[in-house]
C-alpha cells in the first residue's frame, strides 16, 4: 500500500482533518502497544537470556517479552532450511539488485498492449480507450497459477471454461505440479499517480481525458506467461486468458449485501452490480483456483462526504471510514458523477470490499464477496480447517484498525468447483483480540452478540469497523498482509508502521505509555490458532520480528533471538509469502522514509541516500529461525509488491511499483526500467539459469 502525494497542502490538511475525525470515532478497544507493554510486565528478560547488561533492558523494546519463543529458535526440530544465497546489501542505487547467481526479467510494464487490437503505448496521446486494453498503472499483488494443457486448450477453442473442464481443474488444482511452461499471474493495479503519468499534468485540475484514463488504469490484468530458452518467462499476446478488470467493469454484488437499499444507485436500482474496482492492493488465492483482490484505500476516489445528511444511512454506515468532506483529491468528481456523494451517496458503500475473479474463465464475472466485511482490506490469505470450512484473513491497512478473519458456512469440496464458487457467500466474520498474556480470541460480528444488539447482519457488513470498535477489538499499527504458514499452519501478520503513534498527549486515541512511541519500522506478529486449526476461535501470538536497523540499539530490534549482527537492516514489512519450505518472504514498502536508514555503500553516514524498498527472507522454524537476510533491492521511490513463486519455486516474481514517485514528471527520482521518461511501473521474474529452487 502507498500513499499519493500530489495533492495541494491545503488539500493535504482537509484530508488529515478528515481521517483525524474518523480516528476520534474509533471504539474503545486496547491498542496492540498496550498489550505488548503489559506483556512485557509479566514476563523475565533477564530469566530467559541469562545475565544481559542493564542497558539492553532500557531500549525501546525490551526484548524480555519475547523470551518464549527465543527458547522455540533453539530447540525447534531441523526443519529443511534451504536459504544458501549470500545476502545483498541494501543501496540507494537506481537499479534491480538480486544475489550473485540470479538474474532477473522484465515481464510486464505499465502501458503494454494486452489484448487484441490492442494499441502501442503513447506517453503523449493517452486515451481511456487504450489503457482498457493495456496493462494497467502500478502492479501490487500477484498470483500465480499454473496452467494445464488441458484447460488451455479448452479455453481456447470455447472462448469460456466449461462446466466439465472446470470439475476436471477441481479434481486436480491441489496437485499440480508447475515446471517450466505456461502459466497464468494475476496483478493488481493499485491506483493511478497523475503527475507520473501525464506531461504537464495539474493534480488541481486534471483534464478529463486524464481522468477517464486513469479510472482504466485501476483494477488488475489476467495474463499469461510462457517459459523462455534461457529459464526466464514471457509474456503471451495472443492468449484467451489475457483479461483487464478495470474501474468501469461491470462487477456483481454477492452475498448477504447483494440487493441492501444502501447498495441502490442509478446505475444498478436494484443494488446488485457495480461498476468497477478501486485501489486492489494485496489479494489470495482459494484452494478451488479462483483469486480474492482486495479493495483497500477506496475513500480518495469520492468526493462531497459532508454534503450527505448525518442522520442518513448514507453517512452513517461510512463514518468510521469517510470520504473527504469537499472536493476529492482526484477531481474525478469533476467529470464522472458517481464519485460526487452529493449526487450518488450510495454510491460509497459499494467499495471496500473483497472481489473473487476466477483466472481460469475469461467469461467469469467477477464478484464483490459483502460477507468478508467492508473495509480497507489488505490480503485476502486462506486455509482450509479441519473440518473443511476455509478461513480468509484480512488486515485493515490504516494506524489504529484491526485484523480479521472470516470463516465459510460450507466446507470445502475438493471434487466439486461449482460449489466452492459460491463459500464465500455466507460465513462468520470475526476480528481479533490480543491478550496481554500471550492468548488472543477471534470475536465474532454477528447480530447476536450482545455488543452489537440491535445490529443487523447487513449493519455490521457495510460498516465492519463501526462493528469492531463495540465489540473491543485490539487496535494495530496498519496491519497489512496477513498469511498462513503452507508448512506449519502459522499466521503472520506484517504490521507496517505507525507514526502516528507519538505521546500519550497528542496521539488520537490517547495512547497509554507505549513500548514503541512511535513505531516507524514496523514488527511481524506470529500466531497459532489454538488445535492447529483455521476454525478455532482463540489463539496465541507473539512477535516474531521488530523492525529496525540492528545496529542501533536505541531502535530495539529483535528477529526471533537470533543473533542481531548478522541480520539485514528492514523497515516497513508489507506483503509477505512463504516458499515451499517454509520461509517467509517479506517485501517492503517505505525504506526510503525511514530515519536512519541509509545507503553505506555511497559513503558511511551519507546523508540523504535513504535505501530502496527490497525483498528479504527469514527462516519461521529451525535453529536458524529469525535469520533475515536481504534478496533483492528496488528502485527509488519504489515500493516492492506481491511477492509470489512459481509452483516449483524457481521463479519469484515481485511487482515495482511507482517507481521514481516523489519527483514528478519530469523530474522522477529514477529513470528505471528504459532509462527515459516515463518510469513505469512494472512486473519482474527472478530466476537462475539452472532452474533451481529460488534461494537455494
Amino acid at each position: 500500500m502507498s500513499e499519493r502525494f500530489d495533492i495541494s497542502d491545503d488539500e493535504r490538511r482537509a484530508i488529515d482533518s478528515d481521517l483525524a475525525a474518523a480516528e476520534s470515532r474509533q471504539g474503545t478497544g486496547q491498542y496492540i502497544e498496550d498489550v505488548m507493554r503489559e506483556r512485557m510486565q509479566r514476563r523475565s528478560f533477564l530469566k530467559a537470556t541469562g545475565a544481559v547488561g542493564a542497558a539492553a533492558v532500557a531500549a525501546t523494546f525490551a526484548p524480555g517479552l519475547f523470551a518464549r519463543q527465543t527458547a522455540i529458535a533453539g530447540s525447534a526440530p531441523a526443519y529443511g532450511n534451504r536459504l544458501q544465497f549470500q545476502p545483498i546489501l541494501a543501496t540507494a542505487e537506481d537499479q534491480i539488485k538480486v544475489p550473485d547467481g540470479y538474474q532477473w526479467d522484465l515481464v510486464l510494464s505499465w502501458g503494454d498492449p494486452l489484448l487484441p487490437g490492442a494499441p502501442a503505448f503513447d506517453f503523449t496521446n493517452q486515451t481511456a480507450a487504450a489503457q482498457a486494453q493495456q496493462f494497467g498503472f502500478n502492479c501490487d499483488y500477484i498470483g500465480h497459477f499454473v496452467l494445464p494443457p488441458q484447460v488451455r486448450e479448452a479455453v481456447a477453442s470455447n472462448g469460456a471454461l466449461d462446466s466439465s473442464v472446470g470439475e476436471w481443474l477441481q479434481h486436480r488444482y491441489a496437485h499440480f505440479s508447475s515446471k517450466p511452461g505456461r502459466c497464468l499471474l494475476v496483478v493488481n493495479h493499485e491506483y493511478t499517480s497523475g503527475s507520473e503519468m501525464f506531461p504537464g499534468y495539474d493534480a488541481s485540475a486534471p483534464s478529463e481525458q486524464q481522468v477517464l484514463v486513469e479510472i482504466e488504469a485501476h483494477g488488475c490484468s489476467v495474463v499469461e506467461l510462457t517459459g523462455t530458452h534461457a529459464g526466464g518467462q514471457r509474456f503471451v499476446h495472443d492468449s484467451p486468458f489475457n483479461r483487464r478488470i478495470t474501474g468501469t467493469t461491470g462487477i456483481a454484488i454477492g452475498g448477504p449485501l447483494r440487493g441492501d437499499p444502501r447498495m441502490r444507485t442509478s446505475y444498478s436500482p436494484e443494488g446488485k452490480w457495480v461498476k468497477g474496482m478501486f485501489n486492489n492492493c494485496s489479494g489470495g488465492k482459494t484452494p478451488w483456483g479462483t483469486v480474492l483482490t482486495c479493495e483497500e484505500n477506496f475513500d480518495q476516489y469520492f468526493a462531497n462526504f459532508g454534503a450527505l445528511p448525518a442522520d442518513s444511512d448514507a453517512y452513517k454506515v461510512s463514518a468510521r471510514i469517510p470520504a473527504t468532506t469537499g472536493a476529492s483529491e482526484r477531481k474525478w468528481e469533476n467529470f464522472v458523477e458517481r464519485f460526487d456523494l452529493a449526487k450518488e451517496p450510495n454510491e460509497y458503500a459499494r467499495f471496500g470490499y473483497i472481489v473473487e475473479i476466477d483466472p481460469y474463465d475469461p467469461t467469469f464475472r467477477p464478484i464483490k464477496r459483502t460477507a468478508l466485511g467492508r473495509f480497507k482490506h489488505e490480503a485476502a490469505n486462506t486455509a482450509v480447517g479441519k473440518n473443511g470450512r476455509v478461513a480468509v484473513y484480512s488486515g485493515d491497512d490504516t494506524r489504529f484498525e484491526y485484523m480479521y478473519k472470516f470463516i465459510t458456512s460450507g466446507t470445502f469440496e475438493p471434487t466439486d468447483r461449482a460449489h466452492n464458487l459460491k463459500l464465500l457467500n455466507y460465513g462468520t466474520l470475526y476480528v481479533a483480540k490480543f491478550n496481554a498474556d500471550g492468548t488472543g480470541a477471534w470475536l465474532p460480528l454477528t447480530a447476536d452478540n450482545p455488543a452489537l444488539a440491535g445490529w443487523t447482519l447487513n449493519d455490521i457488513l457495510i460498516n465492519t469497523r463501526g462493528a469492531g470498535d463495540l465489540v473491543g477489538a485490539t487496535k494495530m499499527d496498519r496491519p497489512e498482509d496477513v498469511d498462513v504458514n503452507p508448512v506449519t499452519g502459522k499466521v503472520y501478520a506484517a504490521l507496517t508502521n505507525n507514526t502516528k503513534r507519538t505521546t500519550v498527549a497528542s496521539d488520537a486515541g490517547e495512547v497509554a505509555a507505549n513500548p514503541r512511541t512511535p513505531n516507524p519500522y514496523g514488527h511481524i506478529i506470529e500466531l497459532i490458532e489454538d488445535d492447529d486449526n483455521a476454525e478455532s476461535t482463540t489463539f496465541t501470538w507473539d512477535i516474531f520480528i521488530l523492525c529496525g536497523n540492528p545496529k542501533d540499539a536505541t531502535q530495539g530490534t529483535f528477529f526471533a533471538g537470533f543473533d542481531q549482527s548478522q541480520v539485514s537492516p528492514i523497515a516497513c514489512p508489507d506483503n509477505v509469502a512463504f516458499d515451499d519450505d517454509g520461509n517467509l518472504w517479506i517485501a517492503t514498502d517505505g525504506m526510503i522514509n525511514s530515519p536512519d536508514f541509509e545507503d553505506t555503500t555511497l559513503g558511511v553516514g551519507t546523508s540523504g541516500n535513504h535505501i530502496n524498498d527490497g525483498v528479504f527472507a527469514v527462516p519461521t522454524e529451525g535453529s536458524d529461525r529469525g535469520w533475515l537476510r536481504q534478496f533483492l533491492s528496488g528502485i527509488p521511490g519504489g515500493e516492492i509488491c506481491g511477492p509470489e513463486f512459481s509452483g516449483d519455486n524457481a521463479h519469484f516474481y515481485c511487482g515495482i511499483q511507482h517507481p521514481g514517485e516523489g519527483g514528478g514528471l519530469p523530474n522522477t527520482i529514477s529513470a528505471w526500467p528504459t532509462g527515459n521518461d516515463p518510469t513505469k511501473p512494472s512486473v519482474i521474474v527472478v530466476y537462475t539459469e539452472d532452474h533451481k529452487k529460488i534461494g537455494a
